[in-house]
Formats: C-alpha cells, sequence, structure tokens
C-alpha cells in the first residue's frame, strides 16, 4: 500500500520501521514541528523525523495539520491509506476521509477501555492485569472508531510505564502490519466500541507525581511504578524533592500519621500510609543519581518519626 504516516515520539517508530519493512512503500511521514530542547535550546528533531530520514522518507511538520494548505499537500501524494500513531493533532474529517481505507490508528489499549493520552500509564495505575493494543479506524471522536484488530499483552507485578511502553509499542507494530493486510484481503471486520468502562486517560502533568500518604500502599507503589520514568512519583524530605523509584509494599502498620518514616534499616526506608506500609527500594534527590536505598542512607541521616511530604 502507498502509505502516510503520521506520529511523533518514539512509541510511533516501531510502526513506521515495520511498515517499511514489511514493504509498503511509505510516500510521506507527518510529525510535529522540531522543538528547542535543552539548555543550549538547539531545535531537536522528532524521533519519528529521525527514523524517516534514514529511510529517505519525504518528510511534513504542519503547525496545524488543519489548515487547508496543509490538506491539500497530503492529497499531493495519492496515498492508499494513513496510518496515525501519536501524532499529536487531531485530524479533521476532511483527512479522515482523503484516502480509499482512510486513517487507521494503533492505540495502547484494548480499546473501548482507556480512550485518551497516556493508557500506557493508566492502567498501571489503576492496577489492572491485562492490557494490550488495538487498531481502530479513526472517526470525528476521540479514540471512538471502530475496531479492527486487538492484542493482549500481561502487566507483570514490576511492570513500569516504560517498560510496558517499549512492549506494547512493539506488539503495536506487528498488530499495525496484520492490519493492513488484513485490509487488503478484506478479512476484518470492523466492530463498533459502545461505551467505554474506564475514565479517560487523561495527560499526565507533574504534579500528578506528587505523593498523598494518606493513600493505600499498593495505589502508591502502583503510581511510583505508572510514572517511571516520566513524570516520576515524589515527595518532599528536608524541603528537597525527593522521587521515588521503586518501592515495595508490606502489610504492617502502626499508628504513626501517614507520610511516616516508621523504619530505617540499612537498605531501605519504611513509610506509613493511609494503609499499609511501603518501603522505599531506589530514589533520587536533586543533583544525585538514581541510586538504591541502601546507597542512599549512607550518605545521608534519615531519622525515624520523619514525616515526607511537608
Amino acid at each position: 500500500m502507498k502509505v502516510i504516516f503520521m506520529g511523533t515520539p518514539d512509541f510511533s517508530v516501531g510502526t513506521l520501521e515495520a511498515l517499511v519493512e514489511a514493504g509498503h512503500d511509505v510516500v510521506l511521514a507527518v510529525t510535529q514541528p522540531d522543538k528547542p530542547k535543552g539548555r543550549g535550546k538547539e531545535m531537536q528533531f522528532t524521533p519519528v523525523k529521525e527514523a524517516a530520514l534514514k529511510h529517505d522518507i519525504p518528510i511534513f511538520q504542519p503547525k496545524k495539520i488543519r489548515d487547508s494548505e496543509c490538506v491539500e499537500e497530503l492529497r499531493r501524494y495519492d496515498a492508499d491509506i494513513m496510518v496515525v500513531i501519536a501524532f499529536g493533532q487531531i485530524l479533521p474529517q476532511e483527512i479522515l476521509d482523503m484516502t480509499p481505507y482512510g486513517c487507521v490508528n494503533v492505540h495502547a489499549s484494548l480499546l473501548p477501555k482507556y480512550r485518551g493520552a497516556a493508557p500506557i500509564q493508566w492502567s498501571i495505575i489503576n492496577g489492572e492485569e491485562v492490557t494490550g493494543v488495538t487498531t481502530m479506524q479513526m472517526d470525528a471522536g476521540l479514540d471512538t472508531g471502530d475496531m479492527l484488530l486487538k492484542t493482549e499483552i500481561p502487566i507483570e507485578k514490576d511492570e513500569t510505564g516504560g517498560s510496558l511502553h517499549d512492549k506494547l509499542a512493539s506488539a503495536g507494530a506487528k498488530l499495525c502490519v496484520e492490519t493492513l493486510k488484513a485490509l487488503e484481503d478484506k478479512t476484518v471486520v470492523p466492530v463498533k466500541q459502545g461505551e467505554t468502562p474506564t475514565a479517560y486517560a487523561r495527560m499526565l502533568d507533574k504534579q500528578l507525581g506528587n505523593i498523598d500518604w494518606s493513600m493505600e500502599a499498593s495505589s502508591i507503589e502502583r503510581l511510583i511504578r505508572g510514572l517511571n520514568p516520566w513524570p516520576s512519583a515524589y515527595t518532599m524530605w528536608e524541603g528537597k524533592v525527593m522521587k521515588i523509584w521503586s518501592a515495595f509494599v508490606t502489610e504492617e502498620s502502626t499508628g504513626a500519621e501517614p507520610g511516616t518514616i516508621v523504619k530505617v534499616e540499612r537498605d531501605a526506608f519504611t513509610v506509613q500510609t493511609g494503609k499499609g506500609q511501603l518501603k522505599i527500594l531506589e530514589l533520587q534527590i536533586p543533583g544525585k543519581k538514581r541510586m538504591d536505598a541502601g546507597a542512599f542512607l549512607r550518605g545521608y541521616q534519615v531519622q525515624e518519626m520523619t514525616k515526607l511530604g511537608e
């Protein structure tokens, strides 16, 4: 097929690579404009742009894809289908209807669950045991189009947002190639989604990571894993932001207030929560690299009954 590919972050790259490897003619890669990054504010290419350059695929970086001149630019390529995965802009109906096979989206959840911008992280935070990828025929709604194919991925007990991202990116790449073949062969039957059983998977922000120690230990532990590596879960310790990267739930409890450090051991320290306790195993403070709690405790004095989050 002649494919226009739309995507921006790392999550999209595997699918672009898989389409090229499968022999599809990717005639254009559409991605977000370059952005300045770092202290030097140098313009940085998007991951999809870098991948497209490697394969000599023409690149288009519109500020607003819905502008009439942008729509006409897409029409010029006379594509059979558009594949959209984490592009970052809403497509107008004119683009959705432009190609014979329409626009196919690769979404990182088992739709209709977890429509929205951050399905990977929210599936961990909410304690799901299974997630997956769905290919969908896009419509004017937000992740509401007819479902085409699905693949399931179990969520491991130590799964992080980062590890699940990589698994779903790989699964999505494979599923997209299968979907295009099924569309060509006319062997796929689109299925209506119906109502979603979960809340909208809203975009992540740094404030989401501010740990509320009155929550259950298990909920906090899932938050830590879901927000690893970004934006990360954190608390305040002696006026410093302490990022928590790994923790272990224990059923023990004391009469201490939530957020109180109730035990300091050689290789960990334990915090009382609203229900149960959380043993902190890996953390980071400003100006330092991630470290296990044992290394931290060898360099810093941590007193029992210290209150975190203040």
